[in-house]
């Protein structure tokens, strides 16, 4: 299971080490928005956490809470988002048909993100109705083996004490992966492999017009692929002759830095002619 821990105003500098999960109060009923969200975020995305948001919810206005809710948190592709369905200071709270409506708003606002319901152990169990939790529910149950509430529905997140002055989660996914997948974050491409280097062949030490060794056969392969020369496989020949010279005379008319200086009919290929040529014939491939 992945650990968590769920934050609002009251910690101003949260403790999010080894924690794979932050879970941020981004807004209260129409008015109220976390002053720390922005820097609490970017501690978390900063820290390679991934990220959640949840509005504590209150009776009445839901479609304005809904859209409050979307706007403070600001959410980013693969961020999950909470109703936290509560008493409130007022000792009031939202109904079950109030909650449902508000996670069935926060999703056709956002459909592409995760909706999820956050309550505790009496709530869920005393106060709700019909079940609902949108795409996952986060029980709080203190008290009991992390991983264990005591609920028979599946669940995603088990919010189950505190630690620090901040509350403490688990996430039931095997991995950070899996969290991803199930919330939907961008896939990472895969960079494309470099391709290697091509490297010519090292230059064959006494190579030059009139000679046939030593052979100028794969010179002659390597102007027929530049195109600097046209030749059939029964013609190639080790002998460095007038058609092999006047490919490398047309290689020079294009690339004629590579042309001996002083010497405007000299067609022998040297070295750097030669690792250029196979470079420019092969390189590519």
């Amino acid at each position: 299971m992945l650990k968590a821990i769920d934050i609002s105003s009251l910690q101003a500098h949260p403790d999010m080490g080894g924690v794979d999960v932050v879970l941020i109060k981004a807004s209260e009923g129409r008015t109220y928005a976390n002053p720390l969200r922005d820097a609490q975020e970017k501690a978390a995305r900063d820290g390679g956490k991934q990220v959640g948001w949840y509005h504590f919810l209150w009776p009445g206005n839901i479609q304005a809470q809904a859209e409050y809710f979307v706007r403070c948190a600001d959410p980013k592709p693969g961020d999950v988002l909470a109703c936290d369905w509560e008493t409130t200071t007022s000792h009031t709270a939202a109904t079950c048909a109030e909650k449902d409506a508000f996670l069935k708003a926060v999703k056709k606002l956002k459909p592409g993100l995760r909706v999820i319901l956050y309550c505790n152990l009496d709530f869920w169990k005393r106060h709700d109705t019909t079940s609902e939790c949108g795409d996952g529910l986060w029980i709080a149950d203190p008290n009991v083996a992390a991983g264990k509430p005591r609920v028979q529905h599946k669940w995603v997140i088990h919010q189950y004490g505190i630690r620090g002055g901040q509350d403490v989660d688990v996430c039931n996914f095997a991995s950070v992966q899996a969290w991803k997948d199930w919330a939907g974050a961008p896939k990472t491409p895969t960079p494309p492999k470099p391709k290697p280097r091509y490297v010519p062949p090292a230059f064959p030490t006494g190579l030059a017009p009139g000679k046939s060794k030593p052979s100028a056969m794969g010179l002659q392969k390597a102007l027929r692929a530049a195109k600097f020369m046209t030749i059939s496989d029964a013609d190639l020949s080790d002998h460095y002759g007038p058609r092999t010279e006047a490919g490398v005379d047309r290689f020079f008319d294009k690339y004629p830095q590579f042309r001996s200086k002083g010497k405007p009919h000299d067609t022998a290929i040297g070295p750097k002619g030669w690792a250029f040529l196979f470079t420019l014939a092969y390189g590519g491939k």
